[in-house]
C-alpha cells in the first residue's frame, strides 16, 4: 500500500522558529514608528492604506512559507509501500552460464556470451512470475544472483557477466552442482536449471554426471544447451599487431549434455545461432507452474525536490520584492 514517510523527521523542529519569526517581525515593525498622542484617530481611520502597506505583510508570509517548505524538504519525504505477501504462479529457474574464454568465439553475433546474455534478458522479461537466479562457471563456479522475483536486479547482474571474471576452463559439473544448491531448498513444484555451455568438461572436482544425479535426487529438471556452430568458429586472438581471428574447432560434449538432460527429465538443445537459442524458452513455457508466496517491496522514491524548489522560489520572491517595489526608504 502506497504511503509517505520522512527519512529525517527531526528537521520538523525547525517549525518552532515560525512563531519566533512572527513575533520578531511584529516587534521590529512597532519600533519603526514614533508614538504620537492625539485626542482622536477618527480622521486617520478615513485615510486608505496604500497598496505598498498591504503588500508589505506579504514579505512575512513568503518568508514563513519558504521556511515551512524548506523544512519539509530537509525532512526528506519519500513515497514507499510496505512489504506484502502475495501468491503468484511461477517456477524457480536458475540460469547456469558458461563464461570460459571460448565463449568469446564470434560464430554468434556479437559473440557467444553476449548473444546468450541478450536472449536471457528477453527470457526474463517474458517470465514476470518466476523466481530466477544466475550461476556462472568457467574453471570454477559461483552464484551471481540467488533466486529472486526482483527481475531488474537479476537483469542488472546478468549484464555484468563477462569472460575472465574467474579462472578459465570448463567446469560443467561445478556449474551444475552450484545451480542445484540454489534450488534444493525451493518450495516450488517445478524447479528448472538452464545449463548453457560451448565446451567439454575439463575442470572442477565434481563430475557432471554426479551433479546430474544430485539434481535428479532433488527433482530438478535440467535443460542443457550446446552453443556453437557446426565445424569451425572464428575466435579473436590478441597479437602484437592487434586482434586477429583464427578458426578453432567447435567441441561440445553433446553426449554428456544429453545424458544430464535425460537423467533429470529435461531436454538437450543445440543452438547454432541466436534464433535457435530461443527455442528452449518455448519448452520452458510448457512447464507445470505452481503457486509461490513472495514478499514484494517497492523502493523508496525521494519526493523532496518539489518542496525544495518551492522554498527557493518563495525566498527569491521575498528578496526580489523587498529590493524593488516594496523596498524600504532609509
Amino acid at each position: 500500500m502506497m504511503g509517505v514517510q520522512f527519512a529525517n523527521p527531526e528537521y520538523f523542529l525547525l517549525l518552532l522558529l515560525v512563531p519566533v519569526i512572527v513575533v520578531w517581525h511584529w516587534r521590529k515593525d512597532r519600533r519603526r514608528y514614533t508614538e504620537l498622542r492625539i485626542s482622536t484617530t477618527q480622521m486617520l481611520e478615513k485615510i486608505p492604506r496604500s497598496w505598498r502597506q498591504v503588500l508589505r505583510q506579504a514579505l512575512l508570509v513568503l518568508r514563513v512559507a519558504a521556511l515551512v517548505f524548506l523544512t519539509i524538504a530537509l525532512a526528506r519525504p519519500q513515497s514507499t509501500s510496505g512489504g506484502e505477501k502475495v501468491s503468484t504462479e511461477g517456477i524457480d529457474i536458475v540460469l547456469a552460464t558458461d563464461i570460459s574464454g571460448s565463449m568469446l568465439a564470434e560464430d554468434f553475433r556479437p559473440n557467444r556470451i553476449e548473444a546468450a546474455k541478450n536472449v536471457a534478458l528477453e527470457f526474463i522479461d517474458a517470465r514476470p512470475n518466476d523466481r530466477i537466479g544466475l550461476v556462472v562457471f568457467a574453471g570454477e563456479s559461483f552464484t551471481q544472483c540467488p533466486l529472486t522475483i526482483d527481475h531488474p536486479v537479476v537483469k542488472n547482474l546478468l549484464k555484468q557477466i563477462k569472460s575472465g571474471m574467474i579462472e578459465d576452463g570448463t567446469a560443467i559439473g561445478m556449474g551444475l552442482a552450484t545451480a542445484v544448491s540454489r534450488l534444493k531448498e525451493s518450495k516450488a513444484k517445478s524447479r528448472v536449471i538452464i545449463l548453457l555451455t560451448d565446451g567439454v568438461n575439463n575442470r572442477g572436482f565434481i563430475d557432471p554426471v554426479t551433479a546430474a544425479a544430485i539434481a535428479q535426487e532433488y527433482g530438478v529438471r535440467v535443460y542443457t544447451i550446446g552453443v556453437g556452430t557446426v565445424g569451425m568458429a572464428p575466435y579473436p586472438v590478441q597479437t602484437p599487431f592487434g586482434i586477429q581471428y583464427q578458426n578453432v574447432p567447435v567441441e561440445i560434449d553433446e553426449n554428456l549434455l544429453q545424458k544430464i538432460a535425460g537423467m533429470t527429465g529435461g531436454k538437450y538443445f543445440r543452438a547454432t545461432d541466436n534464433r535457435k537459442l530461443k527455442a528452449i524458452y518455448e519448452e520452458i513455457d510448457r512447464l507445470e507452474k505452481t503457486k509461490i508466496e513472495v514478499t514484494q517491496f517497492r523502493r523508496h522514491k525521494e519526493e523532496f525536490y518539489g518542496a525544495a524548489m518551492l522554498a527557493g522560489i518563495l525566498l527569491f520572491l521575498e528578496v526580489l520584492l523587498s529590493q524593488t517595489v516594496l523596498r524600504k526608504i532609509p
